[in-house]
């Protein structure tokens, strides 16, 4: 596991407590990361909904820097999978 996901992991475990549902962030070149009722952790199940960022951009909103949605529009982080779930996500995090 990169030092990348490790340290994801660490800081979305601090900012999200549940979630309802399940979602994986893709980090290019780096692994991914699965949140759900378990918590997060890093892995590559099935989940409800998938973003993909670059770890850049990852990092930018983990920091608070870039809001999600606008990483979205701006075609920074793309979405696949549950619409619905992305946004409860995007609202836990910013």
């Amino acid at each position: 596991m990169s030092d990348t996901i490790t340290a994801a992991v660490a800081a979305l475990s601090e900012k999200i407590d549940s979630f309802d549902g399940s979602a994986k962030f893709v980090i290019e070149g780096e692994g991914s990361i699965v949140i759900d009722s378990d918590g997060v952790r890093a892995g590559d199940d099935e989940t409800d909904v998938t973003m993909t960022a670059d770890a850049e951009t990852f990092q930018s909103i983990l920091d608070g820097d870039l809001n999600p949605t606008a990483a979205f529009m701006g075609g920074k982080l793309t979405v696949d999978g549950d619409m619905g779930a992305a946004m409860k996500l995007g609202a836990a995090l910013g």
